[in-house]
């Protein structure tokens, strides 16, 4: 077997074992988003966008990105033989999660006032915030967990966890659904993090025995991922800040049932068909990350991950965006048929997200945090304000053009660094299979929003046979 084809056995292997992850957790994630769609309604979606938001944003800024960065220390570390090394890096690593953890609930206590304010215009929600506190803290610990697993290639045992506290969550947010309704958006949230830190705490690694590791050392191991982690946050950070920035500038500008449209239709766009790259990325990372210095190893892979990522995006986004209707009507409700343009013109802009995010990951492979902080400002700065031009334009629809325009933005961005900077470029073959995806999928979004159902139907054809047939080759070569 070639190594080109090797790698792409890998990426599809990665894909077949989270894509099943992923799917679980969208299986959970379409039950509860539809018992909170009938039993609470839009206002129920849009505050568990508003509450998840915050808690993302809380986590994000308070974790120091420690579950990225370590992934790049610990998978360098295991391309050696010292297991002490490693055994060393791993302690380090649940300690500065842990420190985190705690400074975040802090924060978040004391910022629960304002957290409130900002986001509904009252301080009544202030102890919804304070019980928040506990989620950023186990957010932290399973961050850290998750970095271990991912960095040793433990992935089975990583999946196992992410569907054991997945399935744990729902199972007790149901009846709070149930009994509580619009009071149970919180407890539910806090429900979840729970079961992912008990899930992750019990089938956390074990490969390497606890080892000895001083306060100093600790602080001395950590400074390198700590230091890329840093501008990871910060990064990430404003992105997160900017759409928190957005849905509350929304919630006040149209009311908290326009965002729980908005919500819906963003969760449709983004994570829905974004379990494919999360997928891959759970085994293309760690893998980058060891083969960061070598310029054409680099190349190569990168390359192979853009072409496995279209082969397998392009049908997906095509029957997809042809299913809208009554996939939109399955998720939530008959109130959110609204959001039906907004997810078919988003959809377009997930083939330039899924190219641009192949590219992205040599960034933070080469360690590069300050290139990953101004990549990641600039694009945050660019989405928000296309999501406020073209809201006020176009309404719900316009929240999808604008996502569209945001990710043909970044993909430029990110093109420049990996050329310029990294003098790295693309293989024919992965640029040709990018062009395709790209043709088929704004083929099937014209073609429905112009009502031509049958060319919609044929494109979609199209894309699933092409596709098929050169993952199946690509996976027997």
């Amino acid at each position: 077997m070639s190594k080109e084809n090797n790698i792409s056995r890998l990426a599809i292997k990665a894909m077949g074992l989270f894509g099943g992850v992923q799917v679980m957790g969208i299986i959970c994630s379409i039950v509860r988003t539809k018992l909170v769609a009938m039993w609470i309604g839009p206002v129920g979606v849009g505050l568990f966008g508003l509450f998840n938001n915050a808690l993302e944003m809380l986590n994000t800024g308070t974790n120091l990105g420690i579950r990225g960065s370590s992934v790049r220390d610990i998978s360098q570390a295991m391309s050696g033989d010292d297991r002490s090394l490693i055994a060393r890096i791993i302690v380090v690593v649940r300690r500065w999660s842990l420190w985190l953890g705690l400074g975040g609930a802090l924060l978040t206590l004391l910022l629960s006032p304002v957290l409130s304010q900002v986001t509904f215009g009252t301080q009544d929600h202030m102890w919804g915030f304070v019980a928040l506190s506990v989620a950023v803290l186990l957010m932290a610990i399973s961050n850290g967990e998750q970095a271990v697993l991912q960095g040793t290639r433990r992935l089975k045992r990583l999946a196992r966890a992410s569907v054991t506290g997945t399935l744990l969550g729902l199972l007790i947010s149901i009846p709070l659904f149930y009994w509580l309704r619009e009071r149970s958006v919180l407890p539910s949230i806090i429900a979840y993090a729970v079961c992912n830190g008990l899930a992750f705490w019990l089938l956390r690694s074990r490969d390497y025995p606890p080892t000895a590791v001083s306060r100093q050392e600790t602080v001395t191991m950590g400074r390198d991922f700590v230091r890329l982690g840093f501008y990871m946050t910060v990064g990430n950070f404003v992105t997160i800040l900017a759409s928190y920035v957005f849905n509350a500038w929304l919630n006040h500008e149209a009311g908290t049932a326009v965002v729980g449209h908005y919500q819906a239709g963003y969760t449709l766009i983004n994570k829905y068909t974004g379990l494919i790259l999360s997928a891959l990325g759970m085994e293309y990372y760690p893998r980058l990350a060891q083969v960061a210095t070598e310029r054409f190893r680099l190349r190569q892979t990168v390359s192979q991950e853009v072409t496995v990522a279209m082969l397998v995006l392009a049908p997906v986004v095509a029957v997809f965006v042809l299913l809208r209707a009554p996939i939109i009507q399955l998720l939530y409700s008959a109130d959110f048929a609204v959001i039906a343009p907004m997810v078919s013109w988003g959809m377009a802009g997930t083939v330039m997200r899924a190219l641009s995010w192949c590219m992205a990951f040599v960034i933070l492979a080469r360690g590069d945090g300050k290139t990953y902080v101004i990549t990641e400002s600039v694009s945050a700065v660019v989405g928000l304000g296309l999501n406020i031009m073209f809201y006020r334009w176009w309404g719900i629809t316009g929240l999808g053009l604008a996502f569209m325009a945001w990710y043909v933005v970044y993909t430029v961005i990110i093109a420049a660094v990996y050329i310029k900077r990294y003098r790295l470029n693309l293989t024919w073959a992965s640029v040709s299979n990018w062009l395709w995806a790209l043709a088929v999928v704004m083929s099937v979004v014209v073609s429905v929003e112009c009502h031509q159902t049958v060319l919609a139907v044929l494109a979609a054809i199209v894309s699933l046979t092409v596709s098929a047939l050169q993952l199946v080759k690509q996976w027997r070569d």
